[in-house]
């Protein structure tokens, strides 16, 4: 099992952060997936690592909020769902496979529904997976709290944005380097 994220073998995966769905999150929380998922959508587009963003039952929750979108790069890709795994839908799971790449980052919501169960199934089909703690929400904390010991006690790996985007860098000699320092200040 890795240790450390990898630039080279990285993808994003943006778990349903749509505009109703946002709603009924506790508003602080929201705020910081909001922020942290965000520099993490910049880090990605800069650092060429290739993102997956899912929608679930857009017709209901609406689409991916503007914020998001907004971070994300003309290249990203985008999915509707109605399984609460992402990895259940084929068109998604043929993108990952495709990136070829072995490592999934994810952040969204909700932490004890769609990203457990997408952490999970890509797990089970031997991806590398981080899901990172502070860009993960749920309606209840407590909901979000017992996922995410689930998800470690697996053997996923539990992380933050900051962590994964130095270790995305490695090295400050890294010429992206100062762009991602100052997204984080």
């Amino acid at each position: 099992m890795p240790l450390l994220a990898n630039q080279l073998q990285s993808q994003l995966l943006v778990i349903d952060q749509q505009t109703r769905l946002a709603e009924a999150m506790p508003e602080a929380e929201w705020q910081q997936v909001k922020l942290n998922s965000g520099r993490l959508l910049e880090a990605a587009s800069a650092l060429d690592i290739p993102v997956i963003i899912s929608e679930q039952y857009p017709k209901g929750l609406g689409h991916t909020a503007d914020d998001i979108k907004q971070k994300a790069s003309n290249s990203s890709h985008y999915f509707e769902k109605t399984h609460f795994s992402c990895y259940q839908n084929t068109d998604y799971k043929k993108q990952l496979i495709q990136n070829n790449r072995k490592q999934l980052i994810i952040c969204g919501m909700e932490t004890h529904v769609c990203v457990l169960q997408t952490a999970f199934e890509a797990m089970e089909s031997g991806f590398e997976v981080f899901v990172i703690a502070d860009a993960v929400c749920s309606r209840n904390s407590e909901h979000k709290n017992n996922a995410l010991m689930r998800l470690q006690q697996a053997g996923i790996i539990i992380s933050n944005h900051e962590s994964v985007m130095f270790e995305w860098l490695r090295d400050a000699k890294h010429e992206q380097f100062k762009f991602i320092s100052s997204l984080l200040k």
